[in-house]
């Protein structure tokens, strides 16, 4: 589990806590349920209003991938196709029938499955590279609803605020209540910021590098099937694919 989601989100939350402490503030003073029912109720709902159920679905279930996913490195796909171009080289394509029981990545395990049901190489790849089309748009719209929300949250806690403040307005014949209804009417702007730039657009942007890096791992998967089907020298497909992962991880691989 990759924890970089909830440290960076848990963390900031507990910075604004402490400068709020810092201040002279009492953290019981910002979770007032009007303005954070007003800000996160509607903002979620306004969100979904802009796809459809199954998308509002997907959404919440990519979520959970925001805080608990690991992506495993694309350049650990790399030794696994070298040793499979190794063996088909020596024993041929079918060989790798039963190689592929050992492998856990069911997308090589489809490109390796393609080539040993003897597809031609070009539609392999067009085969390949339309799941990984579709998987784009799949996670492109999975993090759009919480970069809607991202978009919505402040204005939402503006309108809790003009809210709170016609309500003062109105009661302006009591002055002792006046100063935590103000307080209140300035929470929902306060949730509306906070929620946007802490919560929405955070996960927003873990699930779009999610989706970048697994499509890095598939497309690093397609070319080595390619490579393989085309029966090229293990080592010149080992070279190939390293010089498509990233520079941290090149060295490793090319030692």
């Amino acid at each position: 589990m990759d924890k970089a989601t909830i440290v960076g989100v848990g963390g900031a939350v507990g910075v604004i806590v402490v400068a709020n402490v810092l201040e002279g503030g009492s953290p019981m003073s910002l979770l007032m349920l009007p303005p954070m029912l007003l800000v996160f109720g509607a903002t979620l709902l306004i969100s979904m209003a802009g796809g459809t159920t199954a998308d509002a679905k997907a959404s919440v279930r990519a979520a959970k991938r925001a805080f608990t996913a690991k992506v495993p490195p694309a350049g650990d796909v790399v030794p696994t196709v070298v040793s499979l171009a190794d063996k088909a080289r020596r024993e041929g394509l079918l060989a790798l029938e039963d190689a592929t029981k050992d492998i856990d990545d069911p997308f090589l395990v489809k490109g390796v499955t393609l080539a040993i049901d003897g597809n031609d190489p070009e539609e392999v790849r067009d085969i390949l590279e339309a799941e990984v089309a579709a998987k784009r748009k799949v996670d492109k719209q999975a993090a759009k609803l919480f970069a809607d929300a991202g978009a919505y949250a402040p204005t939402i806690g503006i309108i809790g605020t003009v809210m709170g403040l016609v309500h003062v307005l109105e009661n302006l014949a009591e002055p002792e209540t006046l100063g935590h209804s103000i307080a209140g009417a300035f929470i929902a702007t306060l949730w509306g910021v906070m929620s946007a730039n802490v919560f929405w657009l955070p996960i927003a942007t873990k699930l779009k590098r999610i989706s970048e890096l697994e499509v890095a791992r598939m497309e690093v998967v397609i070319e080595g099937v390619a490579a393989i089907q085309a029966g090229s020298n293990p080592r010149v497909i080992q070279h190939r694919l390293v010089a498509l992962l990233p520079a941290d991880q090149q060295p490793a691989q090319a030692a």
